[in-house]
């Protein structure tokens, strides 16, 4: 199949692009293409003013503009929508909420159990991830937190909470807008071999976003090998398991888990590597582009 498909959230995309289709990347005002990314060939570059012209035979939108396209080139679309619900939770009903022509992909069963999504055919397809490999070594008794614009999004992304947990061990940030944080080291944005090569070295993986669908660097870092300490919210519960990490909205139990990681490396390497085990049999990306196919497949017949 040829298949629109906007790059929006880039981890997301590294993963939809791997599958068996060609996906058809719009440039211009709407739409950035590949931009850089080191994606397969089937990942090709089509100027947004040559839509009408192509051969597509479904959109992936993820934005109501998207829809809109779709319904001027008279192509059947699904909606794949990747955020928690905002505004009067529970009652935030979904754009596609009215649209029982647009199937409607969540990509958490949270986001699905919160946003109100109406007459829309509805399915969740959880996230999947290339392998990025078992490279956690845990040397450095440092925490890592990935996220982007901390500042800017305060506390959705756990921002007030740093100088809680760094009081307690030295907190690297990775990420885009970081300027103005304060009690952490920023460490920026790094290329993703870079990023992993760099979280690995430290011994424990935080995350503190209090609502979001679920960080798609936290399954990362699962896969590395890296024990996790996360807020008890949104997805989180269900990512990790108790033997993987510490997941709790209780910040006193947390700081004691960050203790102990930081004092018992073996025991930082165990719940790694059951993060690991946890991640590559839920999170993987032949499960993901499996449950794509069968979607595609039924949408487009």
């Amino acid at each position: 199949m040829n298949i629109l498909v906007w790059h929006v959230h880039g981890s997301w995309t590294t993963s939809i692009v791997q599958g068996r289709h060609t996906y058809l990347l719009p440039t211009g005002p709407s739409g950035g293409g590949r931009q850089g990314r080191d994606w397969p060939a089937s990942a090709m570059e089509i100027p947004a003013g040559g839509l009408a012209d192509a051969s597509i035979d479904l959109v992936l939108a993820q934005s109501p503009e998207h829809v809109d396209v779709a319904d001027q080139l008279g192509l059947p679309v699904i909606y794949v929508e990747h955020n928690t619900p905002k505004g009067d939770i529970p009652y935030t009903r979904h754009p596609m909420a009215d649209r029982d022509d647009v199937w409607l992909v969540h990509v958490t069963h949270f986001n699905n159990l919160m946003w109100d999504s109406g007459n829309a055919p509805t399915t969740v397809i959880e996230h999947g991830i290339p392998d990025p490999g078992q490279r956690y070594s845990g040397e450095m008794e440092r925490v890592a937190v990935v996220t982007n614009e901390p500042v800017r999004r305060g506390r959705i992304t756990g921002t007030d909470l740093y100088p809680v947990f760094a009081a307690h061990a030295p907190i690297d940030v990775f990420g885009m807008g970081l300027a103005g944080l304060l009690d952490v080291t920023c460490i920026g944005d790094l290329r993703s071999e870079s990023l992993f090569d760099e979280m690995c070295r430290r011994r424990v993986y935080l995350h503190l976003t209090r609502w979001t669908s679920l960080g798609l660097s936290l399954i990362e870092a699962m896969h590395l090998g890296m024990p996790v300490l996360a807020l008890a919210t949104t997805e989180a519960s269900r990512a990790v398991p108790p033997d993987a990490g510490i997941v709790s909205a209780d910040l006193d139990e947390l700081i004691d888990g960050l203790r102990l990681l930081m004092a018992e490396p073996e025991t930082a390497r165990q719940m790694g590597k059951r993060a690991r085990e946890h991640a590559l049999a839920h999170y993987g990306l032949a499960r993901f582009l499996r449950e794509w196919d069968e979607l595609l497949m039924e949408v487009s017949t």
